[in-house]
């Protein structure tokens, strides 16, 4: 076998698919969540044409959750039993469609039958992310190999604002949907050609996959892969349970960015829709960076030693405390110091979520059923977020539009899930995996990264 330029053969060189892996999936998410934004950013427009009041606004804002929710659980158990690479391409061509669909909106019926549609064709790209890096990467990179797919919440929340509003001042809001529907569509040919398991994947060196192999829990070991755990098992699982607790209540929280956000700036505070299109995308990108830096803070403290269960935590509850500001939001005057409060308590919301989207794979009873870990959870996220617009609307109409009483209870809702990370979740400590050594005889193809 002939050596490379440093002296070590092909094979003992680690490849890096699984960067581009991830990278893949952190784009699926950000198409995702331009798609589901877009109606907040267009709803001042379609609220003037269709003349809609704040509670039906906040109707037609929750209608996405209420599949969305409905399907994380069948979600995650498809993902299991067929995998990513052909249930991922499946669900953003359906979503795709149905984005481009809300284009043909007669009215408020249509748009909820329409968001309807979009929130089934979502409800795998979570758990399929979270899937994903389960089987591609080994546990001490999880938590940020899960802050970089999770980099498209906020890249996607962050373009909704100015591609949306450039969209509708330059065609109509109408056409914001159809080339956002598009866009999902391209997303497929790039996946279906780059996707396969890692074992499977010829551009995987035997370096990398024993690398992706390396440090994986007894959830991972060679005995549970495959053992099928049943539902019910699953729903009598306490950390289960907590998982979908400490997501409903940061949902209902961070949901205030994903629906009444831009309604607040633009009704409530004055902004122009020139303003709010050149600042009002601020508290997306900074989490964007926050996102990433919650993942390497929690994987640094776990390859320095610190438990497993507390390099998990101390970014979740320090972000989640820390998002409470929000709460102060309705009490600041000048609109300057209000967009300083909103970055940083959307910043630390977004700090929290890498550590969170890596428990799946650390709580649950066997690799095989890390998807419908992550359903479950994803579910409690979407409990949260289909309740927050309806609650925040009836509010609303009943307060002659004051947001004082939706901020603050956005404030108790961050604290109440960091006090359910903290005491309620457990993470299992990391116990070493050891596969025998890749034999290259029977893969040929990882002779060469």
């Amino acid at each position: 076998m002939p050596l490379s330029k440093t002296g070590s053969s092909p094979a003992r060189q680690r490849s890096g698919m699984r960067w581009t892996i991830v990278g893949f999936s952190a784009l699926g998410l950000t198409i995702a969540y331009l798609d589901r934004a877009a109606l907040s950013v267009a709803m001042p427009y379609m609220s003037k044409e269709f003349h809609i009041s704040p509670a039906v606004q906040g109707v037609m804002l929750s209608a996405f959750f209420w599949t969305y929710a409905l399907f994380q659980i069948p979600s995650g158990w498809l993902l299991d039993r067929f995998g990513p690479r052909i249930i991922y391409p499946v669900a953003v061509g359906w979503w795709s469609i149905w984005t481009a669909l809300t284009a043909l909106a007669q009215g408020v019926g249509s748009v909820m039958v329409f968001r309807l549609g979009l929130g089934i064709g979502e409800a795998p790209v979570q758990p399929a992310n979270i899937k994903v890096v389960s089987r591609w990467f080994p546990r001490k990179e999880r938590a940020f190999a899960s802050g970089l797919f999770d980099m498209g919440q906020q890249i996607g929340t962050a373009l909704s604002i100015p591609v949306v509003t450039a969209l509708a001042l330059f065609g109509g809001w109408r056409m914001a949907f159809v080339v956002i529907g598009v866009a999902g569509l391209l997303w497929i040919v790039g996946w279906l050609a780059v996707y396969r398991e890692p074992e499977e994947h010829p551009r995987v060196s035997a370096a990398e996959l024993a690398h992706i192999r390396s440090d994986r829990g007894a959830t991972d070991s060679a005995e549970s892969v495959g053992a099928n755990v049943p539902w019910r098992e699953l729903l009598g699982n306490s950390q289960v349970w907590a998982l979908m607790t400490g997501y409903v209540f940061r949902s209902l929280a961070g949901a205030f960015f994903l629906t009444w956000y831009p309604s607040y700036l633009l009704d409530d505070r004055g902004f122009s829709e020139k303003d709010f299109g050149m600042v009002g995308w601020i508290p997306a990108l900074i989490a964007i960076g926050s996102t990433v830096l919650g993942g390497i803070v929690s994987d640094r403290m776990l390859a320095s030693g610190i438990s497993a269960n507390l390099a998990r935590k101390v970014p979740i509850v320090s972000g989640l405390a820390l998002s409470a500001c929000i709460g102060f939001a309705p009490f600041v005057e000048s609109n300057l110091v209000l967009m300083v409060v909103l970055t940083v308590s959307s910043a630390t919301h977004s700090f929290a979520g890498a550590a969170i989207l890596s428990l799946p794979a650390e709580v649950a009873p066997s690799s095989a059923s890390v998807g419908a870990v992550a359903g479950f959870q994803n579910f409690g996220s979407q409990v949260g977020n289909l309740l927050s617009p309806i609650a925040i609307g009836v509010f609303l109409a009943s307060s002659d539009g004051s947001y004082v009483g939706p901020l603050i209870g956005a404030a108790a809702c961050s604290l109440g899930s960091a006090a359910i990370y903290l005491f309620w979740v457990r993470v299992k400590p990391v116990m070493p995996h050891h596969d025998p050594p890749a034999d290259l005889t029977e893969h040929p193809e990882r002779t060469t990264s």
